[in-house]
């Protein structure tokens, strides 16, 4: 009996990698008269990092600290922490301490050389979310001045298309912020963007957690529309909403890690029974980090509610068809290390799902996502894998890469 061949992997695109802002990013691409307001890097002797909850951290130092750097904005000090720039270190020393550029990989900053990670790790193409404007810019959404934080957001979707992607070759895909706190400016600014290429915005998996509008207000309704009209692509990351799902405040940390798709579960619930969908059928979501494991008991437990229910749960007049008609058309899940998720795509669907690698973060696959990936694909077609690691995202982000 001879073992079954390996499985073959083509070169990745991966929707979910993250960029640590280079520290010069503002200085060098805000308006000259934002420059000393704007965010900036120091370096301190940090004693510990204090989580307080969200994406809210505090800073303690002294004499006898590890050498951190940390960004300086809107009177607050936001830290470099080695979670988030863990590419190539041991699992052991991943820790939520302090990090200096210096320490990092050249690859979390500079881009030449994720170019050269990127080949190291079997991947052609990468979308990379924000660091230090976190997931989807809420950094300056809770910012007290708004017209320098609009300007950050510009410059930093400036640094994104013209610098980080823009040197590429086209191998990083540029991911886009918007003003959050403005549905009008954000449909502007998917605007001015989609005008240079761009077919990726972040936003909030829940909003409402954010303080803002709900996605059932009709408040998003003129950023949804400039989305669906510029074919740019809607893309939430887990923890996007600054809220992230635990059991109590002394839980270790690793119940959230494990339950942070739940957000992903909660969000798709929330535009499948809001008319969001029905109303912009050109409109796509992706799920970043969400996973898809989740997904069958969701997909029936929708069309099994609205069946049974919409007649009283606001949903008659809101959704026509069964909601999985909206999410096989317009919803894509991301994952990686989802075994389970790769042996149910009969329901969640071939063509709804994307494949990610995390670089440089905790959770990430590099260097090893082509091993991952030949293990947990296995038993797969090549038509299949195909769609998974590469073409479905070619086509999302209409990349102009070999299909």
């Amino acid at each position: 009996m001879t073992d079954s061949p390996p499985v073959e992997i083509p070169r990745v695109v991966s929707v979910d990698d993250h960029v640590m802002e280079p520290p010069g990013l503002f200085r060098k691409w805000l308006p000259a008269k934002f420059r000393d307001e704007g965010p900036r890097v120091e370096r301190g002797s940090i004693e510990r990092i204090e989580y307080l909850g969200g994406q809210d951290w505090k800073l303690h130092f002294s004499d006898d600290g590890a050498p951190g750097d940390y960004w300086v904005y809107d009177g607050k000090m936001l830290p470099m922490k080695r979670i988030n720039a863990s590419a190539g270190m041991p699992l052991d020393l991943r820790e939520n301490t302090p990090i200096t550029f210096d320490e990092m990989r050249p690859g979390c900053y500079d881009v030449k050389a994720r170019l050269a990670d990127m080949d190291a790790g079997h991947v052609e193409a990468s979308l990379c979310f924000p660091t230090m404007p976190r997931f989807c810019g809420q950094t300056f959404a809770e910012a007290a001045d708004k017209e320098l934080a609009l300007a950050c957001v510009r410059a930093y979707n400036d640094f994104m298309v013209e610098e980080w992607c823009g040197q590429s070759g086209g191998r990083l895909i540029p991911l886009c912020l918007v003003p959050l706190w403005d549905a009008e400016l954000a449909a502007d600014e998917v605007r001015r963007n989609a005008d240079r290429g761009v077919r990726a915005v972040a936003f909030s998996e829940i909003p409402y957690h954010l303080g803002l509008p709900s996605i059932h207000s009709g408040y998003w309704d003129p950023f949804w529309r400039a989305c669906a009209e510029t074919g740019t692509s809607v893309n939430m990351h887990i923890g996007s909403s600054s809220k992230m799902p635990t059991s109590s405040r002394d839980a270790p940390n690793g119940v959230g890690v494990v339950l942070t798709f739940a957000n992903s579960a909660t969000s798709l619930v929330d535009f499948l029974f809001s008319g969001v969908l029905v109303r912009f059928p050109a409109l796509r979501l992706a799920y970043s980090e969400g996973q898809i494991g989740w997904l069958p008991y969701v997909i029936e437990r929708i069309d099994d509610v609205w069946e049974q229910h919409r007649a009283w749960a606001g949903l008659k007049d809101l959704v026509p068809e069964p909601p999985s008609t909206y999410y096989y058309r317009q919803v894509y899940g991301c994952f990686f290390r989802d075994r389970h998720g790769a042996r149910s795509l009969d329901v969640i669907g071939e063509d709804n799902v994307l494949f990610e690698v995390d670089y440089p973060h905790t959770d990430s696959t590099w260097p090893d996502t082509k091993k991952i990936a030949e293990h947990d694909f296995a038993g797969l077609s090549p038509e299949v894998i195909h769609k998974i690691v590469r073409g479905n995202a070619i086509r999302l982000y209409q990349l102009d890469l070999d299909d």
